[in-house]
């Protein structure tokens, strides 16, 4: 993950918008992919008005606005992106190019990605994440349909992250210009703010035992379960504290579940409560989620009614 800083050039010269990692992040933060990164700074340069290449000197000139729009942005097929303790995460990207005809997005120096972001709006976020450079296929002379991977290792991110993202997405022809120190008007950019939001949400599991097995009809069960979630920091599996989970129950040859009662995990994550045994069928908790963590259900604990 890169934070964006705003710095002073010396001498008084003009602002520069330097992308740089704060000490947390600098050493396992996310990387941008080949060439994007430099896609990114010049998009942004475009769009807040400032120089983005972070060199002692502002690169020369001002890019022009690009003649591409983007639509139809999906990320990750419109569900929430979800992240455990360990396993890399890539999540796919998708979007409509229209440009024009003098627009070559085929070239080795054109670039066209997504960014996920948290912050105000495109031209001034706290974080972001950016996908890989898109590969479009031509449906016409002027209309493609793109592809892209937004690649989260857990490795990578802290817990804060979870939760809520906005995007962007950004074309950038270089045009010959070398990307690392280009002279801005020959730079092309076009960029869309609020394409789609998505979650990063940390992995959650949920499990359950029902005992007596068997148990006479009219005694008590004891349902026992815990609800963990995944920590990027240590990258293992902890539990999820005071969280409201729901006690259900199926009758054997029933394919619906139905709620008995509403009970909250300890501090710990563990779950206890019993309840009276009435027929055979499957004892579950469930959890409706939130906006960090995503719904999970426990695979059903049968018992026998004797």
């Amino acid at each position: 993950m890169r934070i964006r800083a705003t710095v002073a050039a010396v001498s008084g010269a003009l602002a520069l918008s330097a992308f740089a990692a704060p000490a947390a992040l600098a050493a396992d933060g996310p990387k941008a992919p080949a060439g994007v990164a430099a896609a990114n700074k010049a998009a942004h340069s475009a769009t807040s008005g400032q120089t983005a290449f972070s060199s002692a000197v502002a690169a020369a000139g001002t890019p022009y606005k690009l003649n591409a729009t983007f639509s139809g942005v999906k990320i990750n097929a419109g569900k929430n992106i979800v992240v455990g303790a360990t396993a890399v995460v890539k999540a796919p990207v998708s979007f409509t190019l229209t440009h024009g005809a003098e627009v070559n997005i085929h070239a080795s120096d054109f670039f066209s990605a997504v960014e996920l972001y948290r912050g105000e709006s495109f031209d001034n976020e706290d974080e972001w994440i950016d996908s890989s450079n898109a590969k479009c296929t031509d449906t016409s002379a002027t209309v493609a349909n793109c592809t892209a991977t937004i690649t989260l290792d857990p490795a990578a991110l802290k817990n804060a992250q979870s939760g809520a993202w906005k995007s962007g997405a950004f074309a950038v022809a270089f045009n010959g210009e070398d990307p690392s120190n280009p002279n801005l008007d020959n730079v092309g950019v076009a960029t869309k703010d609020n394409v789609a939001t998505t979650k990063l949400q940390r992995l959650s599991k949920l499990t359950v035992n029902a005992t007596p097995e068997p148990v006479k009809k009219g005694k008590t069960i004891t349902v026992v379960g815990k609800l963990s979630r995944a920590n990027w920091e240590d990258n293992k599996y902890h539990g999820y504290s005071t969280q409201p989970v729901k006690l259900q129950f199926r009758k054997k040859g029933s394919s619906t579940y139905t709620t008995l009662k509403t009970i909250k995990t300890s501090t710990t994550g563990d779950l206890k409560t019993t309840t009276t045994a009435t027929v055979d069928g499957y004892y579950r908790y469930s959890f409706a989620g939130t906006t960090t963590t995503p719904a999970v259900n426990a695979t059903g604990d049968f018992v026998d009614v004797q």
